[in-house]
């Protein structure tokens, strides 16, 4: 165990964001690069521009149900740890153990590595220095199908990763400016995009090719068992599929709630800004893929060039600057993710700290009134996890392994925010006169809603995408033997020594 700082001995955290600032964290959290890359897997689901939207409505529709929901529970408690704490106090501290273990091993640190490595591959588009093709450590075989590796590409994730965790140890104040420019820079460039290409690059084939018949599926993927969505059961199942993209690329909307006690008058404004940030970022959304759609038949959708549609319809528009324009908008927007993810996602660590669950300097606050130790770990981890690398024998390269781990738990995080909304009525029952600043919109049927619907998204993934699925499953369940070790060591711990036994013989009893 370290020993304790010598700084301010008991420091608390400062409540430093008002609500533009929780408003711009949630906004930022949610845009990284995957609304300029999902279309095209999710067009090849579908198959058809009406239900590329209809795709996209059921994430936002969710999205925002969810943070209607949310919002009860973070104005009954609003205190850093967010869904850690929703999770414990609804069911029990294994539950809220197992979603923070799985938020630290994969989920958040997973995300952070995912989308620092996105910023540095874009950066190669500018810089061809950039590459993960460049090594400086060649790939070091682990086994047949696992090695470790430093690219230039690598080497600049881990970069942005150390400078955003340094960032954002120094205090709040350091970490919301840089949200506030950044998140601030990629909204206005992502409504640039929308509104070029739905005013500038709209023309009349790709008008006429993706809505003279918007909801006849055509060109489509194969499920799986011969299904596709030219059948009515296929289009549902094509839907259901299709959200692991869209909910992706939405996801995070909750994290403000991580560092519910840093914001300014908690008890309604984590709730506003999880309702606002959402419903702004869902819009933005569902109008980019209009302005793709009206720029870019659906077949050069679905078959953009290494899934980059954005890139396709600047490119488009513009074809001597469009890929490089397209580049520095997502690594601007991808910088301002990694800060927003790095900021919020310490706070849950700190929390599980602050109660034992974790390691225990990570519960401690630095003089800046930040977990600095939390930040650190949460950085170092995600860093590591940028290094290994899995072969892929159809394409004979080396990917990344986080991005197999981010597909696994995509099923396993919807299983906890289910239990999460499922927390809302299990609350009402447990605690019906716990102060409730703000009772869920629509409550019963918006949370049932969200239940039922996001539980029929998982049937359908754990039915067709079983290779992605049970393994995230699998991921969380370790937890528990860890959470019953720490328990034992505990129990070990707070147990009282032995009495001391007298010197010489002792008699039998």
């Amino acid at each position: 165990m370290t020993q304790p700082s010598r700084e301010s001995p008991s420091p608390e955290f400062a409540r430093g964001l008002n609500l533009f600032d929780s408003t711009m964290v949630v906004v930022g959290a949610m845009i990284g690069s995957g609304i300029f890359i999902v279309p095209a897997e999710m067009a090849r689901h579908v198959g058809s521009a009406g239900w590329l939207l209809v795709a996209w409505g059921v994430a936002g529709v969710l999205t925002i149900a969810g943070a209607l929901c949310y919002g009860e529970l973070s104005a009954m408690m609003p205190h850093a740890g967010g869904m850690y704490i929703y999770l414990r106090e609804a069911y029990s501290p294994l539950w809220g153990f197992l979603y923070g273990w799985t938020l630290f091993s994969v989920i958040e640190t997973g995300t952070i590595a995912a989308v620092a490595v996105a910023f540095a591959r874009f950066s190669g588009v500018l810089w061809p220095l950039v590459s993960e093709e460049r090594y400086l450590i060649p790939p070091l075989r682990l086994s047949t199908h696992y090695a470790v590796s430093l690219s230039t590409a690598q080497l600049l994730a881990i970069g942005v990763i150390a400078l955003l965790t340094f960032g954002n140890t120094l205090g709040l104040r350091y970490g919301k400016a840089i949200q506030n420019v950044f998140t601030v820079a990629k909204t206005g460039a992502l409504g640039s995009l929308i509104v070029l290409g739905i005013f500038y690059g709209r023309n009349s084939a790709a008008v006429s090719a993706n809505f003279s018949s918007p909801w006849h599926p055509h060109a489509v993927d194969s499920l799986g068992s011969g299904l596709d969505a030219t059948t009515a059961f296929g289009l549902f199942v094509a839907i259901c599929l299709s959200q692991t993209g869209s909910l992706f690329s939405a996801d995070s909307w909750h994290n403000i709630a991580f560092a519910a006690a840093e914001v300014r008058k908690a008890e309604r404004n984590v709730t506003r800004a999880m309702v606002m940030g959402a419903t702004i970022v869902i819009a933005l959304y569902v109008l980019a893929n209009v302005a793709y759609m009206v720029t870019l038949p659906l077949e050069a959708i679905q078959h953009a060039p290494a899934d980059r549609v954005g890139t396709a319809t600047l490119e488009a528009m513009f074809p001597r600057a469009g890929s490089s324009v397209m580049a520095a908008a997502i690594m601007i927007s991808t910088f301002g993710t990694i800060n927003a993810l790095t900021l919020t996602g310490a706070r849950v660590y700190y929390a599980m700290a602050r109660q034992k669950l974790f390691f225990p300097f990570a519960g401690r606050l630095n003089a800046a009134s930040v977990p600095a130790s939390s930040l650190k770990l949460q950085g170092l981890w995600a860093a590591l996890l940028v290094l290994p690398r899995i072969y892929v024998p159809a394409s004979h390269s080396w990917g990344n392994l986080y991005s197999n781990l981010l597909e696994y738990v995509i099923s396993s995080a919807l299983i906890f925010y289910v239990l999460t909304v499922a927390g809302v009525f299990r609350l009402r029952v447990l605690r019906p006169d716990a102060p409730r600043p703000y009772r869920t919109l629509g409550y019963p049927f918006v949370p049932a809603f969200y239940i039922l619907a996001a539980t029929v998204i998982l049937i359908v993934l754990f039915v067709y995408r079983p290779s992605t699925t049970w393994p995230g499953l699998l991921i969380v369940l370790l937890g528990i033997p860890v959470y019953k070790l720490i328990g034992w060591t505990q129990r070990l711990q707070a147990a009282p020594p032995p009495p001391p036994q007298k010197a010489g013989f002792q008699k039998p009893e």
